[in-house]
């Protein structure tokens, strides 16, 4: 979720808000409107785009009132405003205006740079709204959506939501306000399966996760739950095999790497390193061998080899799951 400055209050004279994540950028202004509603129900919200604000309007807009009434002013995309509307903003941060916050969003980098060194020596408040490319930083989004709302979610499903929904910060927002809204008691990772795992790819490699874990009957009725869902066999076994050879890949790495490092050498991301070397645990190397020829055996069977594709998919997750308790 978006971090702030030391400075948290949402009715400091400006607030700045930093980076690419369009939520967290919206919940910054947000915040700050509540804020101000919450101390004056008539607060006046002008909502700007850097086209919007020419030379001039932010003078305007602050100028006083008869009536001093308390106001917000939003800046979007402050880091695309004129050289003139600049100077404007800056002539106003050296002495804002009382009732007044104005709010610039702010996109980061290079590109206005000029005005967000300016707000920042002006002691505005920061709020940082990064784009959140790491599985990690979704999964503490996922869970900070449940704490914020007074919810208990297992691990499980946090990783399950994250896994299920993928990179969209809007689209995990909205399940995890959905499951809030709809589950009473603790969320588990069956909670989660049944609302969001009509994702195949997602489906797939819960049937794989569960399996390498060793939790053979939770891995059966997730492969069940796939099956009916209509994912393709293929992507299960393609799953599975990914997981073993992850299993395999981790267990030969040399010991005590940092997780950088054999992130590097091993072609995963390092919180999949984290995951894996928590999975591994009971696997031995003839574990490994004989899961991935379980597996093999499942794919000639679920590509034409056999009669039954489920039975073979079947197998091959027991197999697995034993193989996960080989040491």
């Amino acid at each position: 979720m978006a971090r702030k400055s030391a400075n948290d209050d949402p009715l400091a004279p400006v607030t700045l808000a930093v980076g690419q994540e369009d939520l967290l950028l919206d919940r910054a202004v947000q915040q700050v409107v509540a804020a101000a509603r919450a101390a004056d129900a008539d607060t006046d919200v002008r909502d700007l785009t850097s086209d919007q604000l020419q030379p001039g309007t932010l003078a305007e807009l602050t100028s006083p009132s008869l009536f001093a009434e308390r106001k917000v002013v939003v800046v979007r995309n402050s880091q695309d405003l004129s050289a003139d509307s600049v100077k404007d903003v800056k002539g106003y941060l050296a002495s804002p205006a009382e009732e007044i916050t104005l709010v610039l969003l702010h996109a980061g980098g290079a590109k206005g740079k000029g005005l967000l060194d300016a707000a920042r020596k002006a002691g505005a408040r920061e709020v940082a709204c990064p784009k959140m490319t790491k599985p990690a930083d979704r999964l503490s989004f996922v869970r900070g959506e449940f704490r914020a709302v007074g919810r208990s979610a297992t691990p499980e499903a946090c990783q399950a939501l994250v896994d299920a929904i993928g990179s969209d910060l809007r689209e995990l927002a909205s399940a995890c306000s959905q499951l809030a809204a709809d589950i009473e008691g603790t969320i588990d990772e069956a909670v989660v399966a049944r609302y969001y795992t009509g994702r195949a790819e997602a489906s797939s490699f819960t049937v794989a996760d569960r399996a390498v874990e060793g939790r053979a009957a939770e891995a059966l009725e997730a492969l069940r739950w796939s099956i009916a869902t209509g994912v393709a066999p293929v992507m299960i076994t393609s799953a599975l095999a990914q997981g073993v050879r992850a299993i395999g890949k981790l267990a030969s790495a040399p010991r005590g790497a940092r997780p950088g490092d054999l992130a590097r050498e091993l072609g995963m991301p390092p919180w999949k390193i984290d995951r894996v070397r928590q999975q591994m645990r009971g696997w031995s190397a003839d574990g490994v061998a004989t899961a991935l020829r379980a597996v093999a055996a499942a794919d000639a069977g679920v590509k034409g080899g056999g009669d039954d594709p489920e039975y073979a998919l079947e197998k091959a997750v027991v197999a697995v799951a034993r193989a996960a308790r080989s040491r």
